[in-house]
């Protein structure tokens, strides 16, 4: 059994250690699923000036934020004005995740994930990374998020599918997971309209949480 961590990955390493392979977004069902159900969802005249309040720092300041700044001033809030939290799931931050993926324990902490537990976490369904730069002496985001995500599968032996998201300063790419096949969405930009699009896939995935996954 080897030992890594998150870290340490590419999306190249996984692919060819893992036997996945990437989908082209407009080829792959789920994340088109995901992403049409989100356009039926609504949002309140409240909602809609809370995201514009968060936005206006993002646009005076947000290139210039550190990894602290942009998770506490803009991430966190944006996915607590969605309302995961309740009695059987919530948002968590910096929690550790380790897991058995063929011959390779991998393991690190998940900067964010949505996950079964009110005070701790212990069935992850969503997983989330967010980085300053697009790469860094910390890897690579969409890999490290893809890793998190190949755990969560192995502890649920691929039966259904998992859901993640990598934040690279003010774009957020989604992601799916299901069997050997996982898509990366085009970028949504935070600092325009698509900020919209963004909450409604955030309120879209509670859906899915709730509906298909529990």
């Amino acid at each position: 059994m080897q030992i890594s961590t998150f870290k340490e990955w590419t999306l190249t390493k996984l692919e060819n250690t893992f036997g996945i392979q990437q989908i082209l977004d407009r080829d792959y069902g789920l994340l088109k699923k995901w992403q049409d159900l989100s356009q039926t969802i609504s949002i309140s005249d409240f909602e809609k000036q809370t995201l514009l309040n968060l936005q206006r720092p993002l646009e005076w300041g947000g290139r210039g934020w550190n990894e602290y700044e942009l998770e506490n001033k803009f991430i966190s809030p944006v996915f607590m004005a969605a309302q995961f939290d309740d009695k059987t799931i919530g948002y968590f931050l910096e929690r550790p995740l380790k897991g058995i993926v063929g011959d390779y324990e991998l393991s690190g902490i998940v900067d964010g994930m949505i996950a079964k537990g009110f005070r701790d976490p212990y069935k992850p369904f969503f997983c989330m990374h967010e980085y300053k730069r697009s790469v860094d002496n910390d890897g690579q985001p969409d890999a490290q998020a893809l890793a998190a995500m190949l755990v969560v599968q192995a502890e649920e032996n691929g039966r259904k599918p998992v859901y993640g998201l990598y934040i690279v300063g003010l774009n957020w790419n989604f992601m799916v997971l299901h069997g050997n096949e996982y898509c990366i969405s085009q970028s949504y930009n935070a600092e325009k309209e698509e900020i919209f699009d963004i909450f409604r896939m955030l309120k879209a995935l509670k859906h899915i949480i709730k509906t298909e996954l529990m």
